[in-house]
């Protein structure tokens, strides 16, 4: 919902760690951040919440430098916005299973158990269906000649409720409060699928 806007800013705050190593290939940045986001979901795994928190915080910088990397090269490419993409689904999806995993370990109760399961398949879920509904609608619009020539990623598709902005949000409000971890995938993916009827709806308007 505020991605637009918070990209600005992100480029703003990183654009001078960019500017030291922007020698280096932005690919390099991506395959890092891969590898920083599965330590985390370890370390959520083993409980230790801390070290997940910064862990997901560096995952994050490297994030925003692969893409301004790039740019201050000249080598924004398909294949990377491609690659950042699925490097961001592969560590989204790790994260809330580590967590779970985690917390199945000290769980006290059956209930508790089954309640978080149900609540991680439901949140998974409704990712499938999303990315289906927003990557579909962006081929559509990028065979239409529909995407803008000032948006801030490889891919075009309209704004959700539901953005990367309030996706670090929630996983930061996970890491840091696991004992609401059913309420919290609960209402993520409620949004989720509000965001999803958003995109439906816009579709049938517009295309």
């Amino acid at each position: 919902m505020f991605d637009d806007k918070m990209r600005l800013i992100k480029d703003a705050m990183f654009s001078p760690l960019a500017r030291l190593v922007q020698e280096l290939p932005p690919w390099l940045f991506t395959v890092i951040g891969l590898g920083v986001g599965l330590a985390t979901a370890v370390a959520l795994w083993q409980q230790l919440y801390m070290l997940g928190f910064f862990l997901w915080f560096f995952n994050r910088v490297f994030d925003a430098l692969d893409g301004l990397v790039a740019r201050l090269r000249g080598a924004q490419s398909d294949f990377g916005g491609y690659l950042d993409i699925v490097v961001d689904f592969l560590v989204y999806a790790a994260i809330p299973v580590g967590l779970v995993a985690g917390v199945r370990e000290t769980a006290t109760s059956t209930g508790s158990v089954q309640a978080i399961t149900i609540a991680l398949i439901f949140l998974l879920c409704t990712y499938y269906v999303n990315a289906a509904s927003w990557m579909y609608l962006a081929a559509i619009l990028e065979k239409r000649n529909l995407s803008h020539s000032d948006h801030l990623t490889t891919i075009t598709m309209p704004a959700g409720i539901i953005g990367g902005t309030e996706t670090i949000l929630f996983y930061t409000a996970f890491i840091f409060f696991p004992s609401l971890l059913v309420w919290l995938f609960s209402l993520m993916g409620l949004l989720i699928v509000v965001t999803i009827v958003q995109r439906l709806g816009w579709a049938v308007h517009h295309i």
